[in-house]
């Protein structure tokens, strides 16, 4: 399942994102990430919180993120929630390429089970109307 936080600059996306992974944490049986560019939300989360700094694997654009995430749940069964913060400041602020990658994404999810919440800075209107679907 795919959650999309949408909202301007400055709108409450990302503290929306940790209370999410916070209580995350307390209920998953699983493991539970969150994937942001830097490592500004390493005081604001609770270490159970798997941190990881896409900056340390050179991605960029939403192929690459996506093989990211493809491996990420290959190489751990157990991951049941992802929470990503700022994914275009990684893809690129590209409507139709976002578009096809959250597709994409979403049938990953699907065979795995888990659950991904993206923030996404923008309005739902610049959104392809296919992906509205997933706006939370």
């Amino acid at each position: 399942m795919i959650k999309l936080i949408v909202g301007h600059k400055g709108s409450g996306k990302t503290k929306a994102l940790i209370q999410m992974a916070t209580d995350a944490v307390e209920t998953s049986k699983g493991n539970v990430v969150c994937v942001e560019k830097g490592d500004t939300l390493k005081f604001d989360l609770t270490h159970r919180v798997r941190l990881i700094d896409i900056d340390d694997y050179s991605i960029s654009g939403f192929d690459a993120c996506y093989g990211f995430y493809a491996g990420l749940f290959a190489g751990n069964y157990d991951i049941t929630e992802v929470f990503v913060d700022g994914i275009f400041k990684v893809g690129g602020k590209d409507f139709v390429a976002f578009g096809v990658f959250i597709e994409k994404l979403a049938k990953l999810l699907e065979t795995n089970g888990a659950t991904m919440t993206l923030t996404v800075s923008c309005e739902k209107e610049d959104l392809p109307a296919g992906i509205h679907k997933y706006i939370i």
